[in-house]
């Protein structure tokens, strides 16, 4: 029997006897599947037949059209997983029972065993990495140079191109690890030279160059102790042109003129602190609840000086820190100017202590950039060599004839250098 819609979009169901009907009862016949079956030839309907079967249906009708429309509505079986190349299953896949590195399946059967072996340890050795909490560029390379090997090893006993290229990207990785590791530790790539741990990479050195240069240049007032200020607080506000302040900061920076100073940084512009806020307040300013000052010239409205990210900028001012409040120079009571001087020959210094300007070849650094930094004479300079000297910070053989500061880093010192 069919079922459509009449010229007036009525529906109807044709009959056995082919009659066409334009009455419909529903509710006889239903069946599974969630649908009604819809019957023209009920008793006493208009046009009902009396011939067998074009009445009401008979209960094996009724179970025959149920059973075929539940067996329209089951999906059709699946044919049974086909093996993938490597010879591993897909079952075995979906299970988890096979091993993997660098999104590659390795064959049970591959040969010899020592590969297989050593490939689904790389893997396993990749993954272990990738859940450590701090990334290790020593161990990373160390991993890339297992995986070119082994990729290498695969590709001649597969004779797959696309395994050697995987090798060769892998060798590559393993060298460029390791020079930026070798960088970031301030050694040279070949291994020679003393291994230090150095809290600046070559990269924040340069930063650090820059935000010295600029106070060198920009500082709104003369005198050492203004520019140990002004550093400081240009490192705390270098990225948002707002940093916070306490009370024990200034104290460590200018032990008996921080309020002196704050003021006349307050004075000339160069410092604003917040409205009801006075110098007094800063001064007494706890850790828990410092105070927010603002330098104009580095809000980001402005034309900035320099850039870099969150973590840089606490670097940077982490490491300016440890040299101001370096126990040594605490215990010599070294003056802003001395300080200063150890912050400048820090920040110019080669990995190996030595004393050298960005891109100049010759050793040593320019007295009179050196003299302007510190904001003392070049004839005074070395007098605060001579601090530095005893303090530990600089090497004996410190110097300033001819127009240069020549000396080396203290083997102490050395994790603070700047990497020129």
């Amino acid at each position: 029997m069919n079922a459509g819609t009449g010229d007036r979009g009525e529906v109807f169901v044709d009959g056995t006897d082919k009659g066409r009907t334009d009455r419909v009862r529903r509710g006889l016949g239903a069946v599974g599947g969630g649908g009604t079956v819809m019957f023209s030839d009920a008793p006493g309907a208009p046009g009902a037949s009396g011939a067998p079967g074009a009445g009401v249906p008979t209960a094996a009708r009724v179970r025959r059209a149920g059973a075929a429309a539940r067996a329209a509505s089951v999906p059709q079986a699946r044919p049974a997983p086909r093996p993938r190349p490597g010879g591993v299953p897909a079952e075995s896949r979906k299970a988890g029972r096979w091993a993997k590195v660098a999104q590659r399946i390795v064959p049970d059967d591959l040969q010899p065993e020592v590969l297989r072996v050593e490939l689904t340890e790389l893997g396993d050795a990749f993954r272990a990495y990738q859940r450590r909490p701090e990334p290790d560029l020593a161990v990373l390379a160390d991993l890339l140079d297992r995986k070119a090997r082994a990729f290498a090893l695969w590709a001649d006993v597969t004779d797959d191109a696309s395994l050697r290229e995987e090798a060769d990207r892998a060798a590559a990785a393993a060298g460029t690890t390791r020079e930026m590791d070798a960088n970031r530790r301030g050694v040279p790539v070949d291994g020679e030279g003393p291994v230090v741990d150095r809290l600046l990479t070559r990269g924040q050195g340069v930063h650090v160059r820059n935000v010295l240069e600029h106070v060198r240049v920009a500082a709104p007032l003369p005198g050492a102790e203004a520019r140990l200020a002004v550093l400081m607080l240009t490192l705390r506000a270098a990225r948002a042109g707002t940093g916070n302040v306490t009370g024990q900061d200034l104290g460590g920076w200018l032990p008996s003129d921080g309020e002196r100073v704050v003021q006349q940084l307050v004075d000339v512009g160069w410092l604003l602190l917040p409205d009801d806020v006075g110098v007094d307040d800063v001064l007494m300013a706890r850790p828990e609840e410092p105070t927010q000052v603002t330098v104009p010239t580095l809000i980001p409205t402005q034309p900035r000086p320099f850039f870099f990210g969150k973590v840089t900028r606490a670097r940077l001012s982490g490491w300016a820190q440890k040299v101001v409040g370096d126990r040594k120079l605490r215990k010599k009571k070294a003056g802003a100017a001395t300080r200063l001087l150890a912050v400048y020959t820090a920040a110019h210094s080669r990995p190996d202590g030595r004393l050298a300007g960005a891109g100049e070849e010759v050793d040593g650094l320019a007295l009179d950039r050196v003299a302007s930094f510190c904001a003392v004479p070049p004839e005074d300079v070395a007098e605060h060599v001579g601090l530095l000297v005893a303090a530990g910070w600089l090497m004996e053989e410190a110097d300033t004839a001819g127009g240069r500061l020549r000396g080396r880093l203290a083997e102490r010192v050395l994790p603070l250098s700047g990497l020129v």
